[in-house]
């Protein structure tokens, strides 16, 4: 048996968004599960539409992903005598016509035949007169039966009669989608295609230029949309942002793949997969055959799931970057990554991204004299019941000559006893001080990392309060 070759080819004229992230995905998890191999085409013959901007987050997005190519980029556009070659050839062997129609004929007869509810087929003075209009048409057999077994939605058959002479060549002389995808997967040695299914239609028409040609024709396979949870198309108020959005909102590549490989792929009831695993698991025999909905609520667990596994050395990395990004370089330069790496554990549990992590951490990595403060918490905490209290603990710490999480410990345990109160009658005000706010990791593991000095410096600016 042949190795798999698999292919993805995106047009450059947007950025690629979620759904053809999927569709890459699985073409690589094709070719990857079978130690095959998957190629990058970049379908770029729009010209007025294309952008080298669009070309590189393209790139980019794979990149990010881990979605690895093999061999060199293939840029359609680079292809074009080539096609227009495969054309020629057409023509020579009968299969491929001049078209000396005119618009208003062409027009004439599609009108006609959607009033005999059938699909145009173009008059044999068209097909036999050779006269060199510029236009290039396919000679559709005018009967048989066109099918193949898809790897997704099973058998599909369609009758010849149901398909048009399509145009291969424009009048401008530039070849079309269909010769061209097909002229390029050959040449590529692509043996199994898997794309949305949008392009079913197209397959039919495809398999009979391979069959002209003599060529093999590739195994197909036509994966489903992805839904909003409506259950319309998926649009961007429901998620169809560009791979690269995703990475700007601060989500992992991994929780990406992973989310977008259960949209329409399962193995039993496990939702978390590794690269690996999925590499190891993938079949096209588990993939389904109805449109799958993109579920925001879902897709941040998911990111939460593997932000809790991160190793927090990776995203005291990615928070000094992002953090980069906010406030440039030099402003950036005042928190290490060292710093980053001793809060993110703290932050883990709780931290849907690394923007909401980056949004946490924003207590630890400011000065006490420009810690920002919850109005409403600092009126119900900081009140004159607990500033006594509060100047207890500050003295206390101040004092200690180990400052470690076992001695706060001990010291807060020994004050509540001093005091003859409960814990939850300092505890939130102490957090208030220290943080600005009600909510925070556990109250000691934050004392540990803001360090007895930074945690003095709060305390005391909080009893000024």
């Amino acid at each position: 048996m042949n190795k798999i070759v698999s292919r993805f080819a995106p047009s450059p004229t947007g950025y690629l968004h979620i759904g053809g992230a999927r569709t890459a995905l699985f073409s690589w998890l094709l070719a990857r599960a079978s130690g095959g191999e998957f190629r990058l085409r970049i379908e770029d013959t729009d010209r007025a539409r294309s952008s080298q901007e669009a070309t590189n987050a393209i790139i980019d997005s794979m990149k990010w992903l881990g979605l690895e190519h093999d061999g060199e980029i293939v840029f359609q556009s680079d292809n074009a005598d080539r096609h227009n070659a495969v054309i020629d050839q057409l023509i020579e062997t009968g299969h491929a016509y001049y078209c000396e129609c005119s618009k208003e004929a062409v027009d004439a007869m599609r009108e006609k035949a959607m009033k005999e509810r059938r699909k145009p087929k173009y008059d044999g003075s068209c097909r036999e007169s050779g006269l060199k209009s510029g236009v290039v048409r396919f000679k559709t057999p005018l009967e048989g039966t066109t099918a193949f077994k898809d790897m997704v939605k099973g058998p599909i058959a369609v009758e010849n009669t149901e398909l048009d002479d399509m145009i291969l060549r424009r009048a401008d002389g530039s070849p079309t989608y269909n010769l061209a995808v097909v002229v390029d997967d050959h040449d590529m040695g692509v043996n199994n295609v898997m794309r949305g299914d949008d392009h079913v239609n197209n397959t039919p028409r495809q398999i009979l230029i391979y069959r002209a040609m003599g060529w093999d024709v590739p195994e197909f396979g036509h994966v489903p949309m992805i839904l909003g949870p409506d259950k319309k198309k998926l649009s961007k108020r429901h998620g169809a942002l560009s791979v690269m959005e995703y990475e700007k909102m601060g989500y992992l590549p991994e929780a990406v793949t992973n989310y977008l490989a259960r949209l329409g792929w399962s193995h039993g009831d496990q939702e978390l997969f590794t690269m690996d695993e999925m590499v190891e698991l993938f079949s096209t025999d588990n993939l389904g055959n109805s449109p799958s909905v993109f579920d925001l609520t879902k897709f941040e667990w998911v990111n939460g799931q593997y932000m809790q596994r991160a190793d927090p050395e990776r995203l005291a990395g990615m928070l000094c970057d992002f953090l980069t990004r906010e406030v440039g370089e030099e402003e950036a330069k005042s928190v290490s990554k060292s710093d980053f790496a001793k809060i993110a554990p703290l932050l883990q549990p709780r931290a849907k991204s690394i923007v909401d992590m980056l949004e946490q951490s924003r207590p630890f990595i400011v000065d006490a004299g420009f810690l920002p403060y919850d109005e409403a918490a600092v009126k119900k905490f900081l009140t004159d019941e607990t500033k006594p209290l509060l100047e207890d603990i500050a003295s206390r710490i101040e004092a200690l000559d180990e400052y470690s999480e076992q001695t706060l410990e001990d010291l807060h345990r020994q004050f509540l006893e001093d005091k003859d109160i409960k814990f939850k009658v300092i505890a939130q005000p102490i957090r208030v001080a220290i943080v600005g706010a009600t909510k925070s990791p556990g109250l000691f593991e934050t004392m540990m990392v803001l360090g007895k000095t930074q945690t003095l410096a709060r305390l005391k600016r909080a009893i000024e309060l």
